[in-house]
């Protein structure tokens, strides 16, 4: 836990009703609890109104449509949803509700299976039964629910719903086809709503939910569209992990990733970045060539691979005949040199690529040695960085200012380095120790794609 004041006192939150049953003096409890039968403290168990903390609780009324749950880690946002649709599909009011996850994966480990997810949450008597191999639901009283991957969004034209919960869409692959495909279909019975959780990412879905978008300048806020109040990881300390309290509050508690991460914030433009937001947008296409004249798979290695470590930026990049330059994938993580060198190695093979960058400052001869090892046939070249992160960085900037470079589909984790990178900004000495080991190694590796691709010795322009 951080120094100094409980991070309980630094952000406080509304109590539920059960934890104000627990601030009663004994003598209160006894009588309360005579007040109640037996079959009535059995029931609190999955009693949700009991336990929820009020902001995790559904908007009053009928005129709402969309409820947005913006919350950091581990607030509650999951278990909010998913208490949420039982209600509904317990009550009959939904009779054809749909779960969406970024995939297949997502949807089973989360929503349904996951320590917050339908069936964890479910009482005995209303459990429903999962037929993963069927993509459904089917509760005791005979509704069933529909499950999809967002990352397929052709799955959601044509099925229809009265119920759809949309679970971190700002990690989903195409976030603004799959939503849209599932709001057309959430046209059934009398009043259809939609219920959307996620950690704030910059990404255009989410700004325009949360009536952020640029385009919506001016114009009034959507009365459809309600926002849960905000909720941090903060708030619900007592049911997450004293090893994950400790871990992530000490990294992350006090940076800019933090305010997104722990406290729910949607990050805007950082002054002095060399990527904006509105940069990252207009590169954003859903469509690629059918071919390429170069491909490059362009890696900046991580010398340790324990939970301390840089990650290894590994990005995919390509460059059409008229001069393009496209990003096609980012598997960047913390792996193992085992690990990175096999995931280089598959997606050389796999993209048909014309040769890997390797930036070699730390790795040396060992960078070329491993990915030898997997195989000696891979064209390689080893790039050293005699110049400085900002100098390297700043041409491929202008690049997107120009409009000559695309990423297919959305890469958070990546855009988010790189619309970060403000090298103007003079970080504190406590900014750079909770920082010190968040490095943008997925933006360099972009750089280094992209150098080798659209520039020639110098910094100039490959025409």
């Amino acid at each position: 836990m951080p120094d100094g004041p409980s991070a309980r006192a630094l952000h406080p939150h509304q109590l539920s009703a059960a934890e104000r049953f627990l601030r009663l003096s004994p003598v209160e409890r006894r009588k309360q609890l005579r007040r109640w039968s037996d079959a009535e403290i059995e029931a609190l168990d999955y009693d949700w109104r009991w336990w929820a903390r009020p902001e995790q609780l559904a908007p009053a009324g009928q005129e709402w449509v969309t409820w947005g749950i913006i919350a950091g880690r581990g607030a509650g946002k999951t278990r909010s949803a998913a208490e949420f649709l039982r209600d509904e599909v317990e009550s009959g009011r939904s009779r054809y509700p749909f779960l969406i996850g970024a995939d297949a994966a997502d949807v089973r480990d989360v929503m349904v299976e996951g320590e917050s997810g339908i069936l964890a949450i479910s009482p005995p008597w209303f459990r429903p039964k999962y037929e993963p191999s069927k993509r459904r639901l089917t509760w005791p009283n005979g509704i069933v629910g529909h499950l999809f991957g967002a990352h397929d969004p052709d799955s959601l034209r044509g099925p229809q719903s009265d119920l759809i919960w949309c679970d971190e869409i700002a990690k989903w692959k195409y976030p603004t086809q799959a939503w849209d495909n599932a709001v057309l279909g959430n046209r059934l019975g009398f009043h259809p709503r939609r219920v959307f959780t996620t950690t704030p990412k910059p990404i255009r879905l989410v700004r325009l939910l949360m009536g952020k978008d640029p385009s919506q300048r001016g114009l009034p806020p959507d009365p459809t569209v309600v926002l849960a109040p905000a909720m941090t990881t903060y708030d619900n300390l007592a049911n997450l992990a004293p090893s994950f309290i400790q871990e992530v509050l000490h990294k992350y508690q006090g940076t800019r990733l933090g305010r997104q991460e722990l406290l729910g914030h949607l990050l805007e433009d950082v002054p002095g970045a060399l990527w904006t937001l509105k940069m990252i947008e207009d590169a954003r296409t859903f469509t690629v060539p059918e071919t390429f004249v170069r491909i490059v798979v362009a890696v900046d290695p991580a010398v340790t691979a324990h939970e301390e470590s840089n990650e290894t930026g590994i990005v995919v990049c390509a460059k059409t005949e008229d001069g393009l330059g496209y990003v096609l994938r980012d598997l960047s993580g913390r792996y193992t040199t085992e690990q990175w060198a096999q995931k280089v190695a598959e997606m050389f093979y796999h993209y048909h690529a014309d040769r890997v960058v390797a930036e070699v400052n730390n790795g040396g001869d060992l960078v070329e040695t491993v990915l030898r090892s997997k195989d000696p046939g891979i064209s390689y070249k080893a790039v050293h960085a005699s110049r400085g992160k900002l100098t390297r960085a700043e041409p491929i900037a202008a690049l997107y200012e120009r409009h000559l470079i695309r990423h297919y589909g959305e890469f958070p984790e990546l855009e988010e380095q790189m619309t970060s990178y403000a090298p103007d900004a003079i970080p504190t000495a406590q900014e750079k120790r909770k920082e010190k080991s968040i490095s943008p190694d997925r933006m360099d590796a972009l750089v280094w794609g992209m150098t080798e691709l659209m520039l020639k010795r110098g910094g100039l322009f490959v025409a």
